[in-house]
């Protein structure tokens, strides 16, 4: 078979301040002709460093050791020009990256750069490349992609963005296109749709492709062959369906358990008695207040569910369904309509949420980079919901180790952590105020598997120690269905489906729950 791209003894070391770094190590990969290779791997494995390395992207610090080879058919990379590299990419070699709002230019409209691929690389005038961009969106099944052409990035789905970008990726009909988790920042369903979309595209095509992403169940569906990378070494090759059923390195076995599975249960306990919080015909609104105006339509349809003490009710759906508003709502940091009761206390409005409310019911976002004060170390982190709830400022290094982080991280700022650290850290800040309810937000969504997997675990015995419900919002029904007691499904503002973990599973359920779980990824038997 007529090999695309030739991966031979590379290696890749970064310059820092504290000596030179190898992150890529004797990498040896060969993908064929409308092959597809998943490369997998946790964070800073160097999946990306050799995306990059490829698409000749590499920093300043970079460092490629003489001696490897890295060729696109018959061209050397390495050696080629910036002038041949400037036709090169996003003709011969393309790539679609893991955040379409990062990757589209804000200040252009979308017609407009995909417009601009098609006059540079394949000579395209303005009136013909506007009728093949009309023709290449139409293509990955955007609908109204006439409408879409005059709009700004920030005017579209991620889904949409996304889409764009693959019709862009594949408008020079490329030799080789590298992927880098492209469904990450997508909901299960919006992503599985962008998967049979690059399905259709691949056979259409015959494009050879690089798979990257840290989701081996996802991995091992649309790629031919699985690359197990770990800290810049290649560790195993295999077919998808023989990493999971008969992994050989011990860094895979680890990457294949700490895939969810909703067979496999890690909440055995029952969840019975009174409500400990109760929502009652909950709408959501976003608006600015002013004087006379009317209130806008409401995120969400009214909503109604109960949270009983130790439960973990997992909330799940598509992007826009309401999940993250719900969350927001019973916070205080969204307006509602309404009961929330909590506590025996009924409140109306975000007014009524009072310091014990407030200290009982916490939240833990998805993202910790923008939710922890880069300015603040740990300990001053930790302290204000201590200093504002009451304890001993004191039991800080007792509440690191808690949340299983040393107890010197308490004078280290967060630019300085994991994200799995930051995450810790985080919990660590809603444990402080001791709550009988914490809201996870998509918690693990940013994480890799093992990493989720960890905090999984750390939430699970966190609630076993304190007895803590929690109120678990994600996209991953499988992760939901290993932890969870009762899941909620949320679609378009409303509650279709609030049934114990048994009874999804049953099958006797609403047809769009059935849709989310026939759509997330599962591990290939």
């Amino acid at each position: 078979m007529t090999a695309i791209l030739t991966i031979k003894d590379y290696s890749l070391d970064y310059v820092t301040r504290a000596g030179q770094n190898r992150v890529l190590d004797q990498l040896n990969l060969t993908i064929n002709k409308g092959k597809v290779l998943g490369l997998v791997g946790e964070s800073g494995s160097g999946k990306t460093s050799l995306a990059w390395a490829i698409m000749r992207y590499l920093p300043k610090n970079a460092r490629e050791t003489p001696q490897g080879l890295l060729s696109l058919a018959d061209l050397d990379l390495k050696k080629a020009s910036p002038a041949t590299l400037g036709s090169l990419r996003g003709n011969r070699l393309s790539m679609v990256f893991q955040d379409p709002s990062t990757a589209l230019n804000p200040t252009l409209t979308i017609g407009r750069q995909v417009t601009e691929v098609l006059e540079r690389h394949r000579g395209l005038s303005g009136e013909e490349a506007k009728e093949e961009a009309l023709r290449i969106l139409t293509n990955v099944e955007l609908r109204n992609p006439g409408a879409l052409m005059k709009r700004y990035p920030h005017e579209a789905s991620g889904g949409e963005k996304q889409r764009v970008l693959i019709a862009t990726a594949f408008a020079c009909q490329p030799e080789l296109l590298i992927f880098d988790e492209p469904t990450t920042a997508l909901d299960v369903i919006t992503g599985a749709r962008i998967l049979d979309l690059f399905a259709k595209l691949r056979e259409e095509t015959g494009v050879a492709a690089l798979y990257i992403s840290h989701d081996l169940a996802l991995v091992s569906r649309v790629a031919d062959d699985v690359a197990v990378l770990e800290k810049g070494k290649i560790v195993e090759e295999a077919t998808g369906a023989s990493i999971f059923q008969s992994p050989v390195h011990p860094y895979t076995r680890k990457l294949v358990d700490a895939v969810p599975r909703p067979d496999r249960r890690l909440t055995t306990d029952s969840s019975k008695g009174d409500s400990l919080l109760k929502a009652s015909n909950i709408e959501v609104f976003y608006y600015r207040k002013k004087w006379f105006s009317p209130r806008p339509p409401a995120a969400t349809d009214k909503v109604s569910f109960d949270i009983r003490p130790g439960e973990i009710l997992g909330v799940v759906g598509e992007s826009g369904s309401g999940k993250s508003s719900m969350a927001r709502a019973l916070t205080g940091l969204a307006d509602f309509a309404g009961e929330v009761s909590f506590g025996g206390k009924k409140i109306l409005s975000d007014r009524q949420m009072d310091q014990g409310y407030r200290r009982g019911v916490q939240i833990i976002f998805q993202h910790p980079d923008t939710s922890l004060n880069p300015r603040q170390t740990v300990h001053q982190i930790l302290s204000r919901p201590i200093k504002l709830y009451g304890g001993d400022l004191n039991s800080i290094p007792d509440l690191l180790e808690e949340v299983r982080l040393p107890r010197d991280y308490a004078s280290r700022y967060p630019h300085q952590l994991s994200g799995g650290e930051k995450q810790r850290v985080a919990i660590a800040r809603a444990f402080a105020a001791k709550p009988e309810l914490v809201i996870c937000d998509e918690i693990t969504a940013p994480l890799d598997v093992s990493v989720q997997a960890s905090v999984v675990d750390l939430l699970l015995k966190l609630r076993k120690d304190n007895g803590t419900a929690y109120m678990f919002i994600s996209h991953d029904i499988n992760l939901v269905c290993q932890i969870a007691h009762r899941i909620a499904v949320m679609r378009n503002g409303a509650l279709l489906d609030l049934l114990d973990v048994e009874q999804i599973r049953s099958g006797n359920v609403h047809p769009y729950t059935r849709e989310l779980i026939e759509t997330t990824p599962t591990p290939v038997s």
